[in-house]
């Protein structure tokens, strides 16, 4: 299992917040597990989300060119791609 980072800009640090265990649960699909939110300090629009993944290589496949239902949650969570993934080796 590898802990996967993933960042990106989001329209409104709150209501990306708000969605978390939506979010949570899609990653989980997945199968992402302990999935952690995190913003950034300096009061930007920057956030990262950290989990454990099994099949690393599928979730970033899936990250980078998500199906219809992902991309609705991602357009709902005001997410502004590209997404920078990062990967514990």
């Amino acid at each position: 299992m590898a802990k996967v980072v993933l960042t990106h800009s989001v329209a409104d640090v709150d209501t990306w917040l708000k969605g978390k265990a939506e979010r949570a649960e899609a990653i989980g699909q997945l199968g992402g597990t302990n999935v952690q939110d995190h913003v950034a300090v300096d009061g930007s629009n920057t956030v990262a989300i950290t989990c454990d993944m099994d099949d690393v290589e599928s979730a970033l496949a899936t990250a980078s060119s998500p199906p219809p239902e992902m991309a609705s949650v991602m357009q709902k969570h005001g997410v502004i791609p590209p997404l920078t993934a990062y990967v514990e080796r």
